[in-house]
């Protein structure tokens, strides 16, 4: 039978709309066969991954307080993904917008934000994501610009409450749920997410993962921050690590409510090149092409089904698309020439060769 679409219902008023209702797909070939294995994929958001839903919430809870004004200049320190969902926000409702980022994230990061009209603001990379965080600070004070504060702001959180779990939580009606594997980078995911699961399905196990030499939350050092619950300074258990959109140099405020209340039943790390390697068995052997940090949680998820009960059911956070890491590890061996077997493949037949 020929697979056929019916389109969505419904016709969009502007891209933001389209944000959230991500799907949840079931893993075929490379989960073990005693478990069921999900992913929540939030590449299916309009710029590619689940800081779309923190970036509206952001803009439109401050146009609603008045801390937002008509044609006020937005600013951010990103690692990436949220300056990207922001930059569409921004370009959609008509804000400029200016990223504060560390030199050492993907150029590919840059572009993209630029190319959706940002400007983009480079801090150097020995100084961190608080260099970059300052720094966003600095120029908001400087210029009366609107800072997005997305490591503090409760409308972090409180988007992932009212959209990210709702969809789980709609999705697995009825049906076993058994663990959610989730990274927390801002936090707003695993908080959000959290508040819900803990009232609604009790049962289900949440696990907390983060980088194996960037282990802030395990190190069981607290974060010193000043009267606003902002980072005074880099974490000291944190380490430089290849899971770019995970666990900046300091513990952020909104995923200090999931600590505090225990809101996680394990937490297990994860070495990004064991990211690295899920991501690509992802994507060659599911078709699943998603980042670093997606990989990473996989691996997590991985490890969680080891030791799983026959039947448990595992639903594990992707949260972006691989485009934004080709200059990054992630493509390390993927080369754009080809290689002995493909030159093989075409001297194989006579026709339309390459010279």
């Amino acid at each position: 039978m020929t697979r056929q679409t019916e389109g969505r219902g419904r016709l969009y008023d502007d891209i933001l709309d389209t944000v959230g209702n991500t799907p949840c797909i079931r893993i075929n070939r490379i989960a073990p066969e005693h478990v069921t294995v999900y992913v929540k994929f939030e590449a299916f958001n309009p710029a590619g991954s689940v800081k779309d839903r923190l970036a509206l919430n952001i803009i439109e809870a401050a146009e609603k307080s008045g801390a937002l004004k008509p044609g006020q200049t937005v600013v951010e320190a990103t690692s990436g993904n949220t300056g990207i969902g922001l930059a569409m926000a921004c370009a959609a409702k008509g804000y400029p917008l200016v990223v504060t980022m560390a030199e050492s994230f993907s150029v590919e990061r840059r572009k993209l934000m630029r190319f959706l009209g940002a400007k983009v603001v480079l801090t150097p990379k020995e100084l961190k994501g608080f260099g970059m965080y300052q720094k966003a600070k600095e120029l908001a004070e400087a210029n009366g610009w609107f800072l997005a504060r997305q490591f503090e702001t409760e409308a972090n959180a409180d988007i992932h409450e009212h959209t990210t779990a709702r969809e789980i939580m709609a999705d697995f009606a009825g049906k076993r749920l058994d663990y959610f594997v989730s990274g927390y980078g801002t936090g707003g995911t695993v908080s959000g997410v959290s508040r819900v699961l803990r009232r609604e399905r009790p049962e289900t196990k949440i696990v907390l993962t983060e980088p194996a030499n960037a282990a802030l939350v395990a190190s069981g050092t607290g974060q010193d921050r000043n009267q606003d619950g902002e980072p005074a300074a880099s974490h000291p258990a944190f380490e430089p690590h290849p899971i770019q959109g995970w666990t900046p140099d300091f513990i952020p405020l909104v995923l200090q409510e999931t600590l505090d209340e225990r809101r996680y039943d394990e937490l297990i790390p994860v070495a990004g090149a064991e990211g690295i390697a899920w991501a690509k068995r992802l994507a060659a052997e599911e078709g699943i092409f998603c980042g670093i940090s997606a990989g990473s949680t996989f691996a997590v998820a991985m490890k969680v089904a080891e030791t799983a009960p026959e039947g448990s059911v595992i639903l594990a956070m992707l949260p972006d698309t691989g485009e934004r890491y080709l200059s990054t590890p992630l493509f390390d061996g993927i080369e754009a020439d080809m290689d002995a077997e493909e030159i093989a493949l075409m001297r194989s037949t006579p026709g339309y060769q390459m010279g």
